[in-house]
């Protein structure tokens, strides 16, 4: 055989060493990125408006919170074509609020809230009022007029008031009857409708807590 021939084949004998050492190497390097693809593409499922919605269905269940009230959000965008991706932030943003509200209205020992009373409390909470004020409301209140104190709390901290400056106007309207409350719950809303603002529905929560 000659020199070169001898030449060509150690160096085809090498080439084909080299390959067959690489080829493991190689075979892993593709499973890892079929693995991170995978991964890449389950995380992707996972963080869909659906998943995330899902997801805070179970934590509410968890945390003792109506999933109801989450629905009832579901719902809102749905029936306004809002798109998934806000409705799914509007229901993890509640669900928040809400977990807020059960921790305040505990703080508070007043017994078992109703789902209007969690709701309204969550959404002060959401509009900037004070956890201190929120209980000292829920403490003080008499049952009957606590989710529309509560509710004229917060839109007066809607119009501009510090929690501690609206938490006085509510106690002292309380302090001087039902009336009173009624009457100081129309000036804030008249108010607010005059700046483009939405008042604070008593039965379905704050109407411009969430955006959607």
């Amino acid at each position: 055989m000659s020199r070169t021939k001898t030449t060509r084949t150690m160096r085809n004998t090498m080439l084909l060493t080299t390959l067959l050492m690489a080829a493991p190497a190689m075979a892993m390097a593709q499973e890892a990125e079929a693995a991170t693809s995978a991964a890449a593409n389950a995380a992707a499922q996972a963080a869909t408006p659906q998943a995330r919605i899902d997801a805070a269905m179970e934590a509410a269940a968890r945390a003792e919170v109506p999933t109801s009230l989450l629905e009832s959000k579901v719902r809102e965008g749905e029936a306004k074509g809002v798109p998934a991706e806000r409705v799914a932030a509007a229901v993890e943003a509640r669900l928040q609020g809400l977990i807020r509200a059960r921790d305040a209205i505990q703080e508070a020992g007043v017994g078992a809230a109703s789902e209007g009373q969690l709701l309204v409390t969550a959404e002060a909470l959401q509009a900037g009022v004070s956890q201190n004020a929120v209980v000292k409301v829920l403490t003080e209140a008499p049952a009957e007029r606590r989710a529309v104190a509560t509710a004229v709390l917060t839109d007066l901290v809607r119009l501009g008031y510090d929690s501690g400056a609206a938490w006085a106007r509510v106690n002292a309207s309380l302090s001087s009857g039902p009336e009173a409350l009624v009457n100081l719950r129309a000036e804030a809303a008249a108010s607010l409708r005059a700046r483009g603002l939405l008042s604070t529905d008593v039965a379905g929560g704050l109407s411009g807590g969430l955006d959607l």
